[in-house]
């Protein structure tokens, strides 16, 4: 998964055999044959659309200038200084997203494996599948680093502080309450509050605009959201902290997970678990969906095939590297979800 978060799940399930894996993008929607004539609950549109472009949407010009020095409470509880952001180094693709959608994008001199989007595509990568290399950072002569809470290895980003880098921790996104918190907390980071401000409003605005057209069914879809990597035979469950929770229910689904009772994050497939949480729809990321054989394969994984999702092939796909940012694409994956959840039902 492409979050901090998720990484951290991920090397909890060492004893899976789990290896970090790259991102990239992916289609917006996937499914096998004959996934498009289910009516029910769970049911995706009957036909698909090209994926949009993978890129951010920055504010409109001119780009913000920011108002230096400041000072901003750090997560980790530092209170640290800014003085210039003319090389910006965010660790997490989430972050990255922020910045440039800020207007900041010009100054970001690098970037975690996990940002994605057109944009920051040039950008020398610092992380090793998901640590960061303190040197690596340290040789681009960043004036500003933005961490996640659980950007790691912890030896590293104290070698970057104990350089004289300004390192400024966000807490991480867990749902949709945190996405305006994270525009405040990097905003402030860079100097550039109004920005955010205006950055906050719109999105806001947009993912309301999402949550207005969502259908409103008496039963409700139940969607689980399984992380896939074939090449590492990983397949787990999300449960009650898996990070996908606020959005399917933000787009008038149940998670399946987290109904039946799985509390941990991501807890290893089974036919049993996923029998208890009989999904009507399986929301997967692009790049699993693909390591796996597409749905054909995805139905091959024991328990799938069982479960009414797996009988109707009914499978969602979101974009790896935006669907757990909680950011300003926000709406754009809750309007996917949406649209493949219900399709022409709407």
């Amino acid at each position: 998964m492409r979050t901090a978060r998720l990484a951290t799940a991920l090397t909890a399930a060492l004893a899976l055999a789990l290896t970090a894996t790259g991102c990239g993008p992916g289609s917006g929607s996937a499914a096998g044959p004959g996934s498009g004539s289910g009516t029910g609950p769970g049911a995706r549109a009957g036909s698909s659309t090209a994926a949009a472009p993978d890129r951010v949407e920055p504010l409109a010009a001119p780009a913000p200038k920011p108002r230096l020095p400041v000072t901003v409470a750090s997560a980790d509880g530092r209170r640290v200084t800014v003085t210039s952001t003319e090389r910006i180094v965010p660790l997490s693709g989430s972050l990255s997203e922020l910045v440039f959608t800020l207007g900041l994008g010009r100054q970001v001199v690098a970037r975690d494996v996990t940002a994605t989007f057109e944009q920051a595509a040039g950008l020398p990568v610092v992380t090793r599948a998901h640590d960061v290399s303190a040197e690596s950072v340290l040789s681009l002569r960043p004036t500003l680093v933005i961490a996640e809470a659980t950007t790691g290895p912890a030896e590293a980003v104290a070698q970057i502080r104990d350089a004289g880098v300004p390192l400024v921790v966000v807490e991480p996104a867990k749902g949709l309450p945190d996405v305006s918190r994270r525009i405040d907390a990097v905003a402030a980071a860079l100097g550039v509050p109004a920005a955010g401000t205006a950055l906050k409003q719109r999105t806001e605005s947009r993912i309301e605009a999402v949550r207005e057209g969502v259908p409103r069914r008496p039963e409700r879809p139940r969607v689980a959201f399984l992380y896939v990597r074939g090449s590492a035979a990983v397949y787990l469950l999300g449960g009650a902290g898996s990070g996908a929770s606020s959005l399917l229910e933000a787009a008038g689904a149940v998670d399946a997970g987290k109904e039946s009772g799985l509390e941990k994050d991501f807890t290893p497939v089974t036919s049993e678990a996923l029998a208890k949480s009989a999904p009507d729809a399986i929301l997967v990321m692009s790049k699993g969906l693909e390591s796996v054989g597409g749905v054909d394969g995805l139905v091959r994984i024991p328990g799938v095939a069982e479960t009414p999702a797996g009988l109707d092939r009914r499978v969602v796909t979101v974009d790896d590297g935006v669907l757990l940012n909680y950011g300003p694409r926000t709406d754009r994956v809750l309007a996917s979800l949406v649209d493949q959840l219900y399709g022409a039902d709407k």
